[in-house]
C-alpha cells in the first residue's frame, strides 16, 4: 500500500493536463475522447478502454486476465472481432517486454494498435514492466494514466512519454 501512495505521489508532480501535451494526436485523443463527460464504466481503466474503442473505431480486440471486462465489452459491443490474428488493442493487466516482443514479432500488433496495460503502478514488480515497455524502441506514445498505461506503436510519430491525469 505503501508503494501506491509513493507512486501516487511521484505521479501527482510529474503529471499534466492536456494543456501540457504538444503531441496532436495525444492531445486529440486526450481532448477529445477521455475528457468527454460521457463516463461508460466506473473503473477508470475501463473506462479508457471503451472510450478508446470509439474514439478509434478498432474492429479487433483481446482481453487477457479479465473476464467481467470481457463480458462487458461483447455485450457493449457486439460487432467487435475477437481474438483475431490482427490486433487493434490489446488489454491486459500484465505484460512483460518478451510478451510484447512476441506479439511485435508474429505480427499481431500493427502499427496503429493500442495496448492498455492496467494496474501499472500496482507493485514493483508491474511498475518495472512498465518502464521496460515504455524504453523498447518499437513503442513511440507511452502515456501513464496512473490506473493503466496505454502503448501506440505509430512508426510515423517520434517517441514520446507522457504522464497525465484523467
Amino acid at each position: 500500500m505503501l508503494f501506491k501512495i509513493k507512486s501516487y505521489l511521484k505521479f501527482l508532480l510529474k503529471s499534466t493536463n492536456q494543456h501540457g501535451v504538444h503531441s496532436p494526436f495525444v492531445f486529440d485523443y486526450v481532448t477529445k475522447c477521455l475528457y468527454t463527460h460521457k463516463k461508460l464504466d466506473n473503473h477508470k481503466s475501463n473506462n479508457v478502454l471503451l472510450k478508446s474503442l470509439v474514439y478509434f473505431n478498432f474492429s479487433t480486440i483481446q482481453i487477457l486476465d479479465n473476464p467481467e471486462l470481457l463480458q462487458k465489452v461483447k455485450l457493449t459491443y457486439p460487432n467487435l472481432e475477437w481474438n483475431s490474428c490482427i490486433i487493434d488493442v490489446l488489454y491486459t493487466q500484465k505484460l512483460d517486454v518478451n510478451a510484447f516482443e512476441q506479439l511485435i514479432s508474429v505480427g499481431k500488433i500493427h502499427n496503429h494498435s493500442m495496448i492498455l496495460v492496467d494496474g501499472i503502478h500496482v507493485n514493483r514488480e508491474i511498475e518495472k514492466y512498465w518502464e521496460q515497455l515504455i524504453q523498447k524502441t518499437s513503442v513511440s506514445v507511452s502515456i501513464d494514466f496512473f490506473h493503466c498505461g496505454v502503448l501506440f506503436i505509430r512508426k510515423e510519430q517520434v517517441k514520446e512519454h507522457f504522464i497525465i491525469r484523467i
